[in-house]
């Protein structure tokens, strides 16, 4: 069985060495990254910084972008649009289903037609 706090992406669940060794980069690196505003982890009650699995996914991100050869002022901005276009797919996605929504209700408000039978 899967522990519930394993199925929540957002949830920190790694200290920042572990964080470090699963995206393959030094526990420095990532205090750059934040402070840079790459990342922002979540801290515990004690400050420690505890990095989500998403926040793994993006470092791996900034990995992949990084060897690309974009600097850090480009990821940013790279980050941000993709933060961007996913905040329009999801109001497009609400839009399209009202969209749907009203006009199925406009066509089950429309009369139907008759059919005389005429006898």
């Amino acid at each position: 069985m899967v522990s519930p706090g394993w199925a929540d992406l957002d949830r920190g669940l790694f200290s920042i060495s572990v964080a470090a060794e699963l995206a393959g980069l030094h526990p420095q690196t990532l205090r750059i990254y934040e402070r840079e505003g790459l990342l922002d982890p979540a801290r515990s009650a004690g400050g420690t910084r505890r990095y989500s699995r998403r926040d793994i996914d993006r470092l791996q991100e900034i990995c992949a972008l990084t060897a690309d050869g974009l600097n850090l002022a480009g990821i940013r901005r790279v980050l941000q649009l993709q933060e961007q276009t996913r905040q329009l797919q999801a109001e497009l996605a609400r839009l399209r289903e009202l969209a749907g929504e009203q006009h199925s209700a406009r066509q089950a408000r429309q009369p139907r037609p008759r059919t005389d039978s005429g006898g």
